[in-house]
């Protein structure tokens, strides 16, 4: 069992920044991939980043050159920097966590936060 939890979530004004944190406890040698998704109202969640334990990332192509994963391993907390916020990025963010090489599909995670909220005013 793998417990995620969220925070960082803040309203801000277009072009700020926000750093949000997904801390793990449980479990975490089951893991190898933590993905952060984001939902907004009416719309499907999509992935917005993901980590391996190795260090290799991806991001994906809505936010690449804006935001930024890392990792601290020895925290077992896995940030998401946002610059350059836009109202689009307005939704909620989950973190996952999964066992796979980088996984970009959110039916492959097997533990989900609760999310915290992003909202971005232009």
């Amino acid at each position: 069992q793998v417990h995620l939890v969220e925070s960082g979530g803040a309203s801000v004004q277009a072009g700020g920044s926000l750093r949000l944190s997904c801390a793990a406890s449980g479990d975490t040698d089951y893991y190898n991939s933590i993905g952060w998704f984001r939902q907004a109202p009416g719309k499907e969640r999509e992935g917005v980043a993901v980590i391996h334990t190795d260090g290799a990332t991806y991001l994906f192509d809505s936010v690449e050159g804006r935001f930024t994963i890392s990792r601290d391993n020895a925290k077992n907390t896995i940030y998401l920097q946002m610059d350059s916020l836009k109202p689009e990025d307005t939704a909620m963010y989950y973190c996952a966590a999964g066992r796979g090489w980088l996984l970009r599909l959110a039916q492959s995670y097997i533990y989900w936060g609760q999310g915290t909220h992003v909202t971005v005013s232009s």
